[in-house]
């Protein structure tokens, strides 16, 4: 082979190793721009409390005997108004601020619209067919929808004021002949002492039993013992931590019986709303028309199904769920607004001038009144804030990927809003731990609870929010309206009341309140 020859083959090697060695120089080049333009689009992940244990996560860091939204909203102080935990196997993401909370719940509000799986409304809400705990979907759409228009409404609520009002009345008629007979024993040394749990409680149950299935809820005594312990372990049940839920592996050991207990309490739910449903079936082929919620359901559903969820536990479902979270988060936050006032009296009375002023002592309280009570709805707001009825709101779970405040959160991802320390952050209130019904006449006047204001959203926001804060504000105020108005109230001993916490699916006080109520209007408004 001649030279040339030679020096021709190694130019052709030369430059075919170049042009390789140039192509492959691009294809890093080009990967690492990829990478770089896909870790530029990706945000990163929120920061993870440090200290998860094997299997369970940080589960351990919640199992202390401070409430958990205390011990979140520790770690918020620490780690910020977003990050993640590990609870068991679930990925968890926890905000505590408005601005992290207005972002999950206005452009992220559908990516957060579902609810994630737990045993207690598997076992205890007919598998996920209570709408508050219903997945995100066509048949949560279709009840809440029909929920809403007929109980829920405006139109609804204004028809249905005269059973909140009767109601109220029967239970200040009942204080009073307490009072009366109790001041007539001269001889005993019994005094006349109400529990005020109880007696916010009775009123709620028996509005909410009126008007979803047509009779007040005191006619079997021993049945209404018999559900009221029901609904308490209901609750207790459904707040309470589940092996199981954390790890899901684990189901069929039940290590800690709650499958068990929560299969006991679903078979007795059912069986008091099976004699109540049977009952309206009859009565609708005797007498015809629609009376209560379990009528106009009756109607409306009609052997429908529901993504497969037959007529019957559609009805059973919706009215459990109705009955449920009108009774307990009501009696909380009126026994909570009780509770702040005895132990603030210029506040309660600043309440009883403006009822005196507005109502006058010659009469009971009108509904048509409260619009007149704004001191009075401004204490409602207050106690709101410092104690809204569920602490951590109601878990979501994210459907698809978003972003919330620069981080990446993929879809799967449990919520929590810690509500507490979000509406006790000074950065939005002055003195947030102070009870101070006057801001929500001053600085936060223009704030309401109802799910636009981000600051302060105990009922929720965005689509999953309760739909029925209306009717608990119409309860709410005039029942505490008619109480503070019609009695002159004091603890027993007239020292402050213990504010402990007891945890559950909603937040109650642990103590009874005790207190003792004497008539301040004539006999004659109390006939």
């Amino acid at each position: 082979m001649d030279m040339n020859n030679i020096l021709s083959l190694e130019t052709v090697a030369v430059t075919t190793c170049a042009t390789l060695l140039f192509l492959f120089l691009l294809f890093l080049l080009r990967r690492s721009h990829i990478n770089t333009a896909v870790a530029l689009k990706t945000p990163p992940p929120p920061p993870e409390v440090r200290g998860a244990w094997p299997l369970i996560g940080h589960l351990h860091l919640l199992g202390s005997s401070q409430p958990p939204h205390v011990t979140l909203g520790k770690l918020a102080d620490k780690y910020g108004p977003i990050f993640t935990l590990r609870l068991g196997v679930h990925r968890t993401l926890v905000v505590s601020s408005y601005e992290m909370a207005k972002q999950c719940f206005t452009v992220n509000d559908k990516a957060f619209a579902s609810r994630p799986k737990s045993l207690a409304f598997e076992v205890m809400g007919y598998n996920f067919s209570m709408i508050g705990f219903s997945p995100y979907g066509s048949y949560w759409r279709t009840v809440r929808k029909i929920a809403t228009v007929h109980v829920l409404s405006t139109q609804r609520i204004d028809m249905l004021k005269y059973v909140m009002k009767s109601e109220v009345k029967i239970a200040m008629k009942e204080s009073y002949s307490f009072w009366t007979k109790v001041k007539k024993n001269k001889d005993s040394s019994e005094r006349a002492i109400t529990e005020m749990k109880k007696w916010f409680g009775d009123i709620a149950i028996n509005v909410l039993f009126r008007m979803v299935v047509g009779k007040r809820f005191d006619v079997d005594e021993e049945e209404n013992r018999r559900i009221r312990k029901t609904l308490r372990d209901f609750f207790d049940l459904g707040g309470s931590f589940v092996v199981s839920d954390a790890m899901p592996y684990l189901r069929w050991l039940d290590l800690d019986g709650k499958e068990k207990e929560m299969k006991k309490i679903a078979k007795l739910l059912d069986e008091f709303v099976c004699v109540w449903l049977d009952q309206h079936k009859r009565n609708r082929k005797t007498a015809g028309g629609e009376h209560d919620f379990m009528d106009v359901l009756l109607s409306t559903v009609d052997d429908q199904e529901f993504d497969g969820c037959d007529s019957d536990t559609t009805i059973k479902a919706t009215c459990w769920t109705l009955i449920l979270a009108g009774t307990d988060t009501t009696a909380a936050t009126l026994t909570w607004t009780l509770s702040l006032l005895l132990n603030n009296r210029e506040v309660l009375n600043k309440a009883i001038q403006e009822l005196d002023t507005q109502i006058g002592r010659e009469k009971m309280i009108m509904e048509s009144d409260l619009n007149k009570l704004e001191y009075l709805q401004a204490i409602i707001k207050e106690t709101l804030r410092l104690y809204p009825p569920t602490p951590l709101s109601l878990p979501h779970e994210s459907i698809e990927d978003c972003t919330v405040g620069g981080y990446h959160i993929p879809a799967g991802t449990r919520l929590l809003t810690n509500l507490s320390k979000l509406q006790r952050d000074p950065t939005l209130y002055s003195d947030p731990l102070e009870f101070r019904p006057e801001r929500f006449l001053t600085t936060h006047k223009n704030v309401d609870v109802k799910g636009q204001h981000f600051e302060l959203m105990p009922f929720g926001a965005g689509r999953r929010m309760c739909p029925g804060i209306s009717f608990g504000l119409q309860l709410m105020q005039i029942t505490l309206a008619t109480l503070l108005h019609g009695f002159d109230i004091v603890t027993p001993d007239e020292g402050q009341v213990d504010m402990a916490e007891q945890n559950g699916l909603t937040i109650i006080k642990a103590s009874p309140l005790q207190v003792i109520l004497t008539p301040r209007l004539s006999a004659q408004a109390f006939s």
